[in-house]
């Protein structure tokens, strides 16, 4: 077994002219972005396996009104477990990929120590928040739908949702990319071995929407577990920590965990509103569509957004004081996001119909126009997330704060009169149009602080797959459908 220096030297980028802390590096990182992205587009393959088993068995017991109501309550725990997290995940894998370029153990240490511990107190913060707060939630978010006690028993997922996020933080922090698509797939795989059972016995009871919130629990302790066994691997040193340091590691942490934690919270919040506004306007089996649109729509692109803070953010990091070196990094990153992203965002708007039939169900063809337009959608986030990351890298915080800010509540405005004048599939034209503002509004505030520029290379990439998709999108409306597939395909 190699030593903890050893383990930390290979976490780091080495400082050979190749991404090193304080280095100038000039070879081009595609190796590296392809490597990453294929680890974790690797385990992304079996999540997906394994999402289409879940997903087709969630479907069948509980139907679209069950998915709906599953997705809400899914909905208050991301909301909860960033309420608890107050950002520390985030900010932690920044300040522990900080502390692995020192090459310092004992600073490495303390920074693990103290995320690891801050995490507990956390959870259990916001754990005792969600109970507070469950006759409320109950009546207004769920339109009592799911009693509150039932909520409140949520709040358990809530506290091992922090516990797992700070353990993945220091996985993700220290660049053990294999660990991090492990802790991936074996948590999907065990909460879905015991989610499906936990559904069915209810099912079987004749209320099946009753095993909603244990299957979820079930899930995130599932979760917590695989992510603390592989936490474990990372070594650290036994050191004395003083009050005084630790005050000084927890202020650093929450100073900036505070933006990463508004911006989560707004992200989340926005998701929940959503559904909120669909439960209540349009009722559950919308929210199911919906939600089984969402889904399967981020499939795909979900690794290459993985692989993007798996490894992409720790290096960029690493060269965040050096403009030019941080902008080279963006794009060599966005082109191979696009080259990555292009065909499956084809493949899925070609094939939709047929998608949502083998996930989920014939009951499911209304999510079908909702799909296709947040395909759209989420090419605009391949495009936007890596040029995001340079306010991250540079610890931007007032800039990435109103980015957030601004684009959740325009995401919430357009969906609002979305469902008003288009109905159901204005949910996927305003996720559309949020991401179409929010690219045009990140490209403005990260050329504002590091003068960034798209490359021509980016440029042309960019024109190709917008005309391609564009042709495959709009010709579903005028042409055959058999020959707009065989187009797409």
């Amino acid at each position: 077994m190699a030593s903890t220096d050893k383990r930390l030297a290979e976490a780091v980028p080495p400082a050979d002219g190749s991404g090193g802390i304080g280095s100038k590096p000039r070879r081009h990182s595609y190796g590296q972005i392809i490597k990453s992205s294929a680890v974790i587009g690797g385990s992304s393959v079996l999540n997906l396996g394994i999402g289409m088993v879940r997903g087709k068995a969630m479907a069948l017991l509980l139907g679209p009104e069950g998915v709906g109501l599953m997705g809400a309550c899914q909905s208050l725990i991301d909301v909860g477990r960033t309420l608890a997290g107050l950002g520390i995940s985030s900010s932690g894998v920044r300040q522990i990929a900080e502390a692995v370029g020192t090459q310092d153990q004992k600073v490495f240490s303390r920074t693990v120590m103290t995320l690891r511990r801050i995490a507990v107190v956390l959870g259990i913060m916001g754990a005792l928040l969600l109970i507070v707060l469950c006759q409320p939630l109950s009546r207004y978010a769920l339109k009592s739908h799911v009693n509150p006690l039932s909520v409140a028993a949520l709040s358990l997922a809530v506290f091992f949702g922090a516990l797992s996020s700070a353990q993945i933080a220091v996985i993700q922090g220290t660049r053990r990319i294999k660990d991090l698509a492990l802790v991936s797939v074996f948590g999907a795989l065990l909460g879905t071995l015991v989610a499906i059972p936990i559904v069915w016995f209810f099912h079987h009871q004749g209320a099946p929407q009753n095993g909603i919130v244990p299957a979820l629990i079930s899930v995130a302790v599932m979760a917590a577990a695989v992510s603390w066994w592989f936490s474990r691997r990372v070594k650290t040193e036994a050191v004395e920590m003083r009050l005084s340091d630790l005050s000084a590691e927890v202020s650093i942490l929450l100073r900036l965990g505070f933006v990463f934690m508004t911006s989560a919270l707004i992200a989340t919040g926005a998701a929940a509103l959503v559904r909120i506004i669909l439960l209540r306007k349009m009722g559950e089996a919308a929210a199911g569509y919906y939600q089984s649109a969402w889904v399967l729509g981020g499939y795909y692109v979900g690794f290459i957004l993985q692989a993007m803070g798996a490894d992409f953010f720790p290096r960029l990091t690493a060269v965040s004081g050096d403009n030019a070196e941080c902008n080279r990094l963006v794009n060599e990153q966005a082109e191979v996001s696009l080259l990555l992203a292009g065909p499956g965002v084809l493949a899925t708007l070609s094939f939709a119909p047929w998608v949502i039939l083998v996930f989920y169900s014939r009951r499911f063809g209304a999510s079908v126009e909702i799909l296709r337009w947040i395909c759209l959608g989420m090419m605009l986030r391949v495009v936007s997330w890596p040029m995001g990351f340079i306010l991250l890298a540079k610890g931007a915080r007032k800039p990435f704060f109103w980015t957030e800010l601004v684009s959740g509540i325009v995401q919430v405005l357009l969906v609002w009169f979305g469902v008003n004048y288009w109905k159901l599939k204005g949910t996927g034209i305003a996720f559309f149009l949020s991401y179409m503002f929010y690219t045009a509004m990140i490209y403005m505030v990260v050329r504002s602080v590091s003068g960034f520029r798209w490359s021509s290379d980016n440029l042309r990439i960019g024109l190709k797959f917008t005309a391609l998709i564009a042709i495959v999108f709009v010709g579903w409306y005028f042409f055959d459908r058999r020959i707009m597939v065989s187009l797409g395909a």
